[in-house]
């Protein structure tokens, strides 16, 4: 009998995640019955403490706010894709004990991208100014030719986006959030913002959309997603998100490739639908 591997998802708060029911479909899928998948509320204070009582049963841990950043000072290396923004969601516990972060949250969105064909614009819009906003900078430094515009609402925050597109090679123009439906003028919009927040901006979607990116899962649809839709555009979801870098995680985990995309997507809806 084989010895049980384990996996799980940290952060605060964490009731919410979908995590534990993507990655559990992955093994179910790849026959990993000894693999098991949790959730843990762990906050930055009681992050150090949680890692040093790894054992070698564990695998990979799955890392949501507020530890993205909290966590690299307690690793051993961090991938060029996690530095370039400061942020791991990922993290892969290996065979003689080093602990190596990495951001999936970044190649998630682009294969996310891809999905609905979308492999380089000319421009982009982003609105919003968090930590997503600069992991979708991060993805656009990669297929966005020109300039990102993004919408925010101080400027401090403006500040910040500037300051990113400069250390990630991308030409970041700031405007105001209360100008934020001129977004909808370029070809790709991502919002990053939280839940009801674009909302109001529903009735200015344009007559011909592009792909809006919106990176919220739930609720779903979005206002705005809905609108977007209802007028022709493409969208792209935040649950569309959350498979991509999970699939990317299950693959550094458990050194098995291709993850099952269409079994963790279906379990991901299903448990959507049930909340």
């Amino acid at each position: 009998m084989s010895a049980t591997r384990r996996a799980a998802v940290l952060g605060s708060p964490i009731a919410h995640s979908l995590s534990p029911v993507l990655h559990r479909a992955a093994y179910r899928e790849l026959g990993l019955s000894e693999w098991t998948y949790d959730r843990h509320e762990v906050g930055e204070a009681a992050l150090p403490a949680f890692m040093e009582h790894l054992d070698a049963t564990w695998a990979g841990l799955s890392l949501t706010m507020p530890l993205k950043r909290a966590v690299i000072p307690l690793l051993d290396e961090i991938s060029a894709t996690a530095a370039s923004v400061e942020a791991v969601n990922t993290v892969v516990l290996t065979a003689d004990g080093r602990r190596l972060g990495d951001n999936t949250d970044i190649p998630g969105m682009l294969a996310a991208l891809r999905e609905r064909g979308v492999r380089q614009v000319e421009r982009a819009s982003v609105l919003g100014a968090g930590a997503t906003a600069s992991s979708a900078l991060a993805a656009l430094s990669r297929i966005c030719t020109g300039e990102v515009t993004a919408y925010v609402r101080s400027r401090a925050r403006a500040d910040e986006m500037r300051g990113w597109g400069e250390r990630l090679g991308v030409t970041v123009r700031t405007a105001a959030w209360e100008d934020a439906a001129a977004a909808f003028e370029a070809p790709l919009t991502i919002a990053t913002t939280p839940a009801g927040t674009t909302d109001a901006l529903a009735a200015a979607v344009p007559e011909r959309p592009g792909t809006l990116f919106d990176v919220l899962y739930e609720p779903w649809p979005t206002t705005l997603a809905t609108a977007w839709a209802a007028r022709g555009g493409a969208v792209v979801g935040g649950l569309d998100l959350l498979v991509h870098q999970a699939v990317l995680q299950v693959e550094q985990m458990t050194g098995r490739s291709p993850a099952p995309l269409a079994a963790m997507r279906t379990a991901g809806e299903a448990a959507l639908a049930a909340r």
